[in-house]
């Protein structure tokens, strides 16, 4: 890549899905187990993944208001799912989060390298999630131990106003790490909130169609996928991704140069993200 850090000051990446946990797979088999054990309540992993990138007390309360989540909690348990509902599946969500967060810190192929461009033109790397900060605190560890140490990173539960898809996270690494211009500023994720946290930060977005969310299928599930099986899940992927507003959708961080020399290029000629 070819880009001069008075173009682009800084990316802000999202974790599972676009840096490490190819997939996504760790939050979303978790909520799965987390409605088991609290009610004995059977939610599939498609629905669990209807509101990723939320902050994760916010994604649980989103799923029981899913119509085909709603109508199946009401049959069984004849009443909606309360606010004191979603407290206790969280209650349940959080330990086994925390278990099993640091079997899936292992980097999307690429991403490092990537990473490791941008860091040497100078770029600076901040990075936000929906999990809250005591699962981020072993996340983070884990990830550094395999090569990945952002400049800063915030967690859902650290900003008073809220999660996804509002701007807040992504300011807030805006802040810590002294960023004159969220116009030269790059949000990258794999889920639609993630993107749209992005646009109303005022930032350029670049969504990841394969890695993460978007398709939800580990490394090895998707290279078994048939060419049309995999042209199918990329359709639906980017059209979902380009639906949230996207600046340009690629495959994942390996894949991401032409859109950020092309971003660079926008920004010299005087262009804003809208």
């Amino acid at each position: 890549m070819n880009i001069d850090k008075q173009l682009i000051e800084a990316v802000v990446l999202d974790w599972a899905g676009t840096v490490v946990d190819y997939g996504s797979v760790a939050p979303t088999s978790i909520f799965v187990e987390a409605f088991k054990q609290a009610y004995d309540f059977e939610l599939s992993l498609d629905e669990a993944r209807i509101p990723m990138g939320m902050g994760k007390w916010d994604h649980i309360q989103a799923l029981g208001k899913i119509e085909s989540v709603d109508q199946r909690w009401r049959a069984q348990f004849g009443e909606p799912m309360s606010d004191a509902i979603v407290d206790q599946i969280y209650a349940t969500f959080m330990p086994l989060q925390k278990a099993k967060v640091a079997d899936y810190s292992d980097p999307i192929p690429g991403a490092l390298a990537f990473i490791n461009e941008l860091k040497a033109m100078g770029i600076k790397i901040g990075s936000c999630s929906g999990y809250p900060r005591e699962v981020m605190e072993i996340l983070v560890k884990a990830a550094a131990a395999k090569g990945y140490s952002p400049d800063h990173y915030v967690a859902s539960d650290e900003i008073a106003a809220g999660s996804r898809p509002g701007p807040w996270m992504a300011l807030q690494n805006v802040i810590e790490l002294g960023i004159m211009d969220v116009g030269r500023v790059i949000k990258f994720d794999d889920s639609a909130p993630g993107i749209v946290e992005g646009k109303n930060a005022g930032m350029w977005t670049i969504g990841l169609s394969l890695s993460g969310n978007a398709v939800g299928l580990t490394l090895a599930e998707w290279q078994a996928q048939s060419p049309a099986q995999q042209a199918e899940l990329k359709a639906k992927a980017v059209a979902e991704l380009e639906g949230a507003g996207a600046h340009y959708v690629v495959d994942d961080l390996a894949s991401a140069r032409a859109a950020v020399e092309a971003i660079g290029e926008r920004i010299r000629q005087g262009e804003r993200p809208a």
